[in-house]
């Protein structure tokens, strides 16, 4: 059972631990918001088009920097193949966005270890990318 003197520890812990925690966090959200607005102009600068691997790769690259929320990714995801991006790239971009968190990696790292946020973040790139071709293929296979 909970006694008083055990809430109020844990939550002292808590509230300790989150003021920690809040510059780091506030550092990751002012990075994030300086990158996200790059990610069109990366697009028009001619990384994207390069043929479907090297597309998938710095799609996922450009994904990793910038961290979004799963919810926006359909919207963006649309507004990329309208401006010409290729599936595999969306689909990697979109993956990569939602799951590798290069720039919120210090605060990742500060509550769970920067060897598994390391590995996390590692795996999750090169998932998004192979998940982007099975997904194509997938989707070209049932067409």
């Amino acid at each position: 059972m909970f006694t008083a003197a055990a809430l109020k520890r844990s939550t002292r812990k808590s509230f300790t631990s989150l003021w920690q925690l809040l510059p780091v966090l506030l550092a990751v959200l002012l990075l994030a918001s300086l990158i996200v607005p790059l990610i069109p102009v990366l697009i028009h600068k001619g990384i994207l088009g390069q043929g479907n691997l090297l597309d998938s790769i710095s799609a996922a690259v450009v994904g990793s920097l910038a961290t979004g929320q799963p919810i926006v990714s359909y919207l963006l995801a649309g507004e990329l193949q309208k401006a010409g991006i290729g599936l595999i790239a969306v689909t990697a971009f979109i993956g990569a966005w939602v799951t590798v968190g290069v720039i919120p990696m210090p605060a990742e790292a500060m509550v769970l270890g920067w060897r598994f946020a390391a590995i996390r973040n590692a795996v999750s790139f090169i998932l998004s990318i192979a998940l982007a071709w099975l997904t194509v293929v997938t989707l070209h296979a049932w067409t």
